[in-house]
């Protein structure tokens, strides 16, 4: 599990059932196998669409199809994700939505406090990491109990270990302003209300307000994001020595009701309080856009994540192009045979990865890759100007994903996360132009000079791959 130092105290009791449940779970962890539900999909089979008002009728979804292929000139990736809708039963295509990036984490921020500030019922958030964040003119705890104030149901889930750094004096302020906050997974097992699962986290960066807006990707509601926060001591501490790199969309439309239901049920199914029955949230909406979104959400409990179905469905139907931004790359061994193969029947395949981590192990691991990539014909470009946290896919020109998934067995096997899928030319010519200037700023890595590497990294490499299951 990565997380940055700086920890408040814990007991040797919470010390040692948390790596023995680690460690236990690790050892019978398997990634599950997703050739049969990939290749059985029917791709002449109608997928199930949904607009603003419910399910559109057959003639409606005929019309949003026949969009979709004029755009994408009958894309094979395009078809074999709207053949994947029996497999992804619990996520259906949503249209009328305007999907915007946000580009990097400042971006991002400005964006939360924005949409909170305008919520007039309620706001929903699902953080890995929660500090008290500011926009250069507020807190967000002096935002959320402002809105509370006026009568905005603020509602927060937080992990217990990615917001472990956090003062607890920062969750007891919001408490006691009526805030409902509930901690996902507490590592000390006296407080777990729901079994102890020490080793399956709640990844999700979610904020949804009034059922109509949402914000998702890879930004944590985290200090690392910021040069001059307002509060420091209410966050991890010192700055960092270079800002992170993370990306995020956000939603306005439909779309926003398929994060609402991931984030209340997140809530019921670790024992939280009975929430108010105040605010209303699935509300009436109209449509905002024309984007076609998927929203997939993934947990431990499933036997196959959407999101990995996806994703290697995706890869291996690209005709022209994949371009993948990983924070962390440790990919399954499906994951590599698919870039390899792709690479090898001439698809375009890009990797931008960091060129520092927070996570040694992970950077190492995604090292001994690189041969076997490069031989391949994949082009890597390592990013060095500051820490690369952003998770995205774009293929083909027509299929996009931003979300909270990493490159790696983790968000496959223990965590929870979601991620938005869209369909179409808008975003992922946004996508593309930005993934563009990124490999501009970033360093390519010379497949004569990386095989020249010194034998001491080569064995740090091997090392660190004993532990690719938890990173």
């Amino acid at each position: 599990m990565r997380r940055r130092a700086c920890c408040r105290g814990q007991s040797g009791r919470v010390a040692m059932a948390l790596l023995a449940g680690v460690l236990t779970l690790a050892a019978c962890a398997e990634i599950p196998d997703v050739n049969g539900i990939i290749e059985g999909g029917d791709v002449a089979a109608a997928p199930r669409i949904v607009g603003a008002h419910g399910p559109l009728t057959p003639a409606q979804s005929k019309i949003v199809l026949a969009r979709l292929e004029s755009e994408t000139h009958n894309s094979d990736v395009l078809s074999r994700h709207l053949a994947l809708e029996t497999a992804l039963d619990d996520s259906p295509l949503v249209v009328g939505n305007k999907v915007g990036l946000l580009r990097n984490g400042a971006a991002t921020i400005q964006a939360m406090f924005r949409v909170i500030r305008e919520a007039k019922d309620h706001v929903n958030l699902e953080y890995y990491t929660v500090e008290n964040i500011d926009d250069g003119t507020e807190t967000l705890a002096d935002l959320l109990i402002a809105k509370e104030r006026q009568g905005v149901q603020i509602n927060m889930i937080y992990d217990g270990f990615g917001s472990l750094a956090t003062p607890a004096v920062f969750f007891d302020r919001l408490r006691r302003a009526g805030i409902a906050l509930l901690e996902f997974h507490p590592l000390d097992p006296l407080e777990a209300k729901n079994g102890y699962a020490p080793n399956d986290r709640d990844h999700r960066k979610i904020l949804v307000a009034d059922g109509r807006r949402a914000i998702i990707g890879g930004v944590n509601l985290s200090t690392v994001y910021e040069r001059h926060p307002l509060d420091p001591g209410a966050g991890a501490g010192a700055q960092p020595s270079r800002p992170w790199r993370d990306t995020d969309l956000e939603i306005d439309g439909p779309a926003a009701a398929q994060l609402e239901k991931l984030f209340l049920a997140t809530w019921n199914a670790q024992g939280g309080a009975a929430l108010s029955t105040k605010p209303d949230y699935f509300p009436r909406i109209e449509p905002k856009g024309k984007e076609v979104v998927r929203i997939l959400g993934s947990t431990p409990e499933q036997p196959i994540p959407d999101y990995y179905v996806s994703l290697l469905s995706a890869i291996r139907n690209a005709e022209s192009r994949i371009w993948i931004s990983a924070a962390y790359f440790v990919p399954t061994h499906a994951e590599m045979e698919d870039l390899i193969h792709a690479a090898r029947r001439g698809v375009d395949v890009r990797l931008l990865l960091p060129g520092e981590s927070d996570s040694d192990a992970a950077l190492a691991v995604g090292h001994s890759h690189y041969e076997d990539l490069l031989e391949a014909g994949v082009k890597i470009y390592e990013y060095r100007r500051s820490v690369l946290h952003s998770k995205l896919v774009t293929i083909d020109g027509v299929w996009s994903v931003v979300g909270s998934s990493n490159f790696d067995h983790r968000s496959v096997l223990f965590n929870n996360e979601v991620d938005a899928v869209v369909l179409g030319r808008d975003t992922a010519g946004q996508i593309e132009a930005m993934f563009a200037d990124e490999l501009a700023r970033a360093a390519p890595i010379d497949r004569k000079s990386w095989a020249a590497r010194p034998l001491s990294d080569r064995l740090n490499e091997m090392l660190a791959r004993l532990w690719q299951v938890l990173l």
